[in-house]
């Protein structure tokens, strides 16, 4: 889903529009994997066991299990939809966060109070093409940091030559 274009003044338009990293999904995908095999796993066991017993465990496994997949699916269906929810945009006038859900948070930074734009990314984030922006500003709040955007070194490129149209 994209940002919504009412949130803008009339001289406003966006030029990047972007959600969280990919990466944000891997936890609950290999968490959905782990409890898809322990669910299969617990028919193994429950076969390899005889008599009374084996009707118990068979029932009490396969019941833990296919509640740790469902719980796991929700997860994953939670996650993807604080995602779909989540927009770091940059605008001709302004870098705009918003996230959440039922509750909101929204920063909003006017590009003439950036005063500086770093990025940090470890090895790993280096390959997969993520990392963290911060942006410091002449407000309040200082320094904001903004976690899991996607190519963090263009995306403060983009902010710079903004901020140079801009002026």
């Amino acid at each position: 889903m994209a940002f919504s274009t009412k949130y803008l003044n009339d001289d406003e338009h966006v030029i990047l529009d972007l959600h969280p990293h990919w990466w944000t999904f891997v936890k609950p995908s290999l968490a959905i994997v782990i409890s898809f095999i322990a669910w299969i796993k617990s028919h193994d066991i429950a076969e390899a066991t005889a008599g009374s017993a084996r009707k118990l465990i068979e029932t009490s496994a396969l019941w833990l299990t296919l509640a740790a997949l469902l719980f796991t699916v929700l997860w994953l269906a939670k996650v993807a939809l604080k995602w779909s929810r989540t927009h770091f945009v940059l605008t001709s006038q302004r870098v705009i966060f918003r996230s959440g859900v039922i509750a909101r948070v929204g920063i909003e930074i006017p590009l003439y109070r950036v005063n500086n734009i770093n990025f940090h990314q470890s090895i790993f984030e280096r390959m997969i093409g993520a990392g963290d922006l911060l942006i410091e500003s002449g407000g309040e709040d200082g320094m904001q940091v903004f976690g899991n955007v996607r190519d963090p070194e263009q995306v403060q490129s983009f902010i710079q030559r903004a901020m140079h149209n801009a002026s």
